[in-house]
């Protein structure tokens, strides 16, 4: 079975890894930063992931999401 999300999973924890060798010791804002810009970018990431890229299948995702909302 194929994971596309694998590589996201090594970038994670390597990331990780290093940002806390990185702050060993900094200040409690620094490190806040980081790990909030860490996370900033992997919601990005998951957000590109969940929603279509390509314009034919977002335009599909949106008119479908449309048509269940006026049937409510």
């Amino acid at each position: 079975m194929n994971h596309p999300y694998r590589p996201l999973i090594y970038f994670v924890a390597t990331g990780i890894s290093f940002l806390v060798l990185a702050l060993t010791g900094a200040s409690w804002w620094l490190t806040a930063l980081a790990f909030g810009g860490f996370t900033l970018g992997l919601i990005v990431t998951l957000v590109q992931s969940v929603f279509p890229q390509e314009s034919e299948h977002r335009l599909a995702w949106w008119r479908a999401r449309w048509n269940r909302r006026r049937r409510r």
